[in-house]
């Protein structure tokens, strides 16, 4: 949109933006679209009128009651998941209204999320007895065990406030205050060098599925590389000389 940051809106406001086939499909050309532009430095995902999304389309879902289109839909869906932290650059949630199963999902897969302080999050498919088993993949690599088993079999909604305590939530605003806060968080990261955050941002999630032996030698091996970069050296230069580092610009 600007300055590198590009936003993606969730355009059904009708229907709670709930994931239909369509709208699953038009995210996933977003992000592919977005993985091969490195002009990119930041992407938010936010959602029109007046909710951040409802999760699945339950009506597109009950209107075609077969095992091997659900088994399309959940691959459909996971593949948008997993583009978002495949992304070379930090994607972060706008969040408003309700954020519900495959909605509470995909803050979770966000790598960082920003809520209005009267949105509230669910994962409330074991409510009409369906376990959101796949928001839980997401869900348990954000908050606590405990924190995300009982909001999986509850079904029951947590507030801003809660979901910032259980580790779903990095900041919380004030409605009329929410895309200041995500502009200002916005700010903070494209202020770096995206080489950097590329890096850091694939090796964050690689070490973590790792043992930690194997996570440090590839962390190290990570951050020797990212410090023979340019804009490393500058920085690191920088700081020595007591001086902003000149990103961009010739030293």
């Amino acid at each position: 949109d600007h300055d590198g940051v590009t936003t993606l809106t969730l355009n059904r406001p009708a229907q709670f933006n709930a994931l239909s086939e369509e709208l699953l499909a038009e995210l996933q050309a977003a992000l592919d679209a977005i993985a091969a532009d490195d002009s990119v430095r930041a992407v938010v995902i936010a959602g029109a009128g007046k909710a951040f999304c409802a999760g699945h389309d339950l009506k597109e879902m009950r209107a075609e009651p077969s095992l091997d289109y659900y088994q399309k839909l959940f691959a459909q869906c996971t593949q948008v998941m997993l583009a978002i932290q495949k992304l070379p650059v930090p994607v972060i949630a706008r969040v408003h209204g309700i954020a519900t199963a495959a909605g509470c999902q995909l803050v979770a897969m966000c790598d960082l999320a920003v809520a209005a302080r009267d949105a509230r999050f669910a994962v409330s498919g074991v409510n009409l007895g369906l376990f959101c088993s796949t928001p839980s993949v997401a869900l348990s690599r954000n908050l606590s065990r405990k924190a995300a088993f009982e909001m999986l079999v509850t079904g029951g909604f947590i507030s801003a406030d809660e979901a910032q305590a259980k580790g779903l939530v990095n900041r919380i605003a004030e409605a009329e205050q929410l895309d200041a806060e995500v502009a200002k968080l916005v700010a903070s990261i494209v202020a770096k060098p995206r080489v950097a955050l590329e890096m850091g941002k694939a090796l964050f999630y690689r070490q973590l599925e790792k043992g930690i032996a194997a996570a440090y030698d590839d962390a190290g091996q990570t951050m020797a590389c990212n410090m023979m970069d340019e804009s490393a050296l500058e920085g690191v230069q920088a700081f020595i000389d007591k001086r902003p580092p000149r990103w961009g610009q010739p030293h």
